[in-house]
């Protein structure tokens, strides 16, 4: 298998180990679907961080070899496929980081931009290099958080931004030296894997839901989510554990 999967903690750590440069065959985009739909059941897991192994890249896309296999009367299929992958993540039922060690081109771009937070090594970089293949990227995903006019330059040059840029821009919440990127990420990770499951699960839900509603019809969505929450014994958990100046114990319920 190309993806190593660590549960500890409350937190699952999914490492994309396809080496040289991690580079996705159509199998592993059905792979990363699978276990990322899975982590609705993972009742033990409150985060996840979602890695890649090595040093040469976080992933370097769509892999050219089977690629160039491929037919035009295959690519719908597949395409429906690499679809299901982005949004198992931007849906996965708790919140995603994204701990990427270098280059995030094209699908691994993507994949960043799908997880919740991204932290950067200050050797990352992200891009769209389809066209130098002969193929559109994915803007849709990645205008979520770009500029029109960075998303433009990046998608007709296929030239890539710098971690540093990405951070100026709002894409990536933080860059750190290589070697502390792994401890960075889980320990943002720990911090979000102590809260209250259900709170993580229905905040998750209201961010993706309101992100592109009316501001007022958000709002109103999101309150309902809060008076949802409020129902649950670990909500007045949490309001007790702040008076009482605690820490939570959390049930689930």
């Amino acid at each position: 298998m190309s993806l190593k999967i660590e549960r500890a903690d409350r937190i699952a750590t999914i490492t994309l180990d396809r080496p040289p440069v991690n580079a996705i065959t159509l199998s592993i985009y059905q792979e990363i679907a699978e276990i990322f739909e899975a982590v609705a059941a993972w009742d033990d897991i409150n985060c996840v961080v979602f890695s890649a192994a090595g040093s040469k890249a976080f992933c370097a896309g769509l892999d050219l070899n089977e690629f160039l296999a491929a037919t035009v009367e295959d690519d719908p299929a597949r395409a429906a496929i690499i679809r299901r992958c982005f949004a198992a993540i931007r849906h996965a039922a708790v919140p995603v980081i994204a701990a990427v060690n270098g280059p995030a081109l094209g699908a691994g771009c993507v994949i960043a931009s799908v997880c919740d937070i991204r932290i950067a090594s200050e050797n990352a970089r992200f891009g769209m290099p389809e066209i130098n293949v002969g193929r559109c990227g994915g803007a849709s995903h990645m205008q979520r958080h770009l500029p029109q006019g960075m998303l433009r330059k990046m998608y007709f040059t296929g030239q890539p931004i710098s971690a540093q840029e990405a951070y100026r821009l709002g894409f990536v919440q933080e860059v750190v030296p290589f070697d502390d990127l792994a401890m960075t990420a889980h320990g943002l990770a720990q911090t979000i894997a102590a809260k209250a499951p259900i709170g993580l699960r229905m905040a998750k839900r209201a961010l993706n839901e309101v992100e592109f509603m009316q501001t007022e019809a958000g709002y109103e969505h999101e309150q309902a989510y809060s008076t949802k929450l409020m129902a649950t014994e670990d909500a007045r958990e949490a309001t007790r554990a702040v008076v009482e100046k605690r820490a939570p114990i959390w049930v689930g319920r």
